[in-house]
């Protein structure tokens, strides 16, 4: 197991967001939210504001959301459209949609200031299937070969489904806490023992491949959930649905607090349908919230100092766990306990 420190206090979040979600790719939301030049997605990544905006060539372009001058917003966090320029909301800087300061609005003059040298701080963005990530790190391997093992085991018919619906849910446990949970079936007749109506919980299985986590058990007649489930590194849930699918990003918005966003997207044709996803959806979101928690309380108390993981249950767990402690140059957890 890892130590009890890194799942809890501030020094453990700002670790984990220098060494581990500012270095990978992250999922922001989808190309059709950014239809025409000026439109914009504006969010928070490993607690660094970011940008992504459509240029007049129709092209993505993606900045830290930080002026030049006095680390103003350019935008505010969510969706809209900045015109031909982004305009600092501080003091009115105006910058091109590719970054290039335009206009150090007011400014007066300044023997040696250059206006090439204060352009916006660029960050690298991809889109796979429509989907948006970006990534801090400019050197980062291409998304592609991130997503390789998925492409393969995921049918591309899916991607033309629009996006239905968005929801937020808050957990008040680390994130690492909740990932944990959502990599191993260990939990399932315990915390939803509606699932065994759904897909076959005894045949529930764990495979990793690449960066990805894979998830499955034989579904059940009118199974709702019968599909492909998948978990990217480090921090996004891949949920397919027999008629739709479900991004989940699971945000660390403090030590003890973690924010899911969760983004539908359904088959037009097999809309009668999407409320019931949304409510068995909701219900495990709720199992889930309670557990980990409870989790995290616990972890807290200072009472755990540790152990022990089942190699039939918790592969993916202790998967997870050897990549958080390579990333924070810790010794290898030890193996998985020799349980069954």
């Amino acid at each position: 197991m890892l130590p009890v420190e890194l799942y809890r206090g501030d020094e453990s979040l700002r670790n984990d967001r220098t060494a581990v979600l500012r270095r990978t790719w992250q999922f922001l939301g989808h190309e059709t939210q950014l239809p025409a030049a000026g439109d914009y997605l504006a969010d928070v990544v490993g607690g660094a504001p970011v940008v992504v905006v459509r240029k007049a060539d129709g092209e993505l372009a993606a900045f830290h959301n930080v002026c030049r001058h006095r680390a103003g917003a350019l935008v505010a966090d969510g969706t809209g459209n900045c015109g031909e320029a982004f305009t600092c909301r501080y003091h009115g800087w105006r910058y091109a949609l590719d970054g290039r300061l335009r206009n150090a609005v007011d400014f007066g003059a300044s023997a040696g200031f250059d206006p090439r040298q204060y352009g916006l701080f660029p960050i690298r963005v991809e889109a796979w299937r429509g989907l948006l990530f970006v990534n801090l790190e400019l050197s980062a391997e291409a998304l592609a070969s991130l997503m390789a093992p998925l492409a393969a085991r995921w049918a591309e018919g899916q991607a033309a489904f629009p996006l239905v619906e968005t929801r937020t849910h808050r957990i008040g446990c680390n994130w690492k806490t909740y990932v944990e949970n959502y990599l191993e079936g260990y939990h399932l007749p315990m915390v939803h023992p509606e699932f065994d109506q759904d897909i076959v919980v005894a045949d529930y299985r764990t495979e990793i491949e690449g960066d990805v986590v894979f998830a499955a058990a034989p579904p059940r007649d009118r199974s709702v959930y019968g599909g492909l489930w998948g978990w990217l590194w480090p921090n996004l849930g891949i949920n397919v649905y027999r008629h739709g699918y479900m991004m989940e990003r699971m945000t660390a918005v403090g030590p003890a607090e973690t924010r899911l966003d969760y983004f539908y997207f359904f088959d037009p044709a097999r809309t009668a349908e999407l409320s019931q996803m949304l409510a068995v959806s909701d219900l495990v979101t709720a199992q889930d919230l309670q557990v980990c928690e409870e989790v995290q309380r616990n972890l807290e108390a200072g009472v755990y100092r540790g152990g022990v993981l089942s190699p039939k249950h918790e592969t993916g767990v202790a998967w997870f766990q050897e990549r958080i402690a390579t990333a924070h140059d810790l010794p290898r957890p030890p193996k998985l306990a020799a349980v069954s």
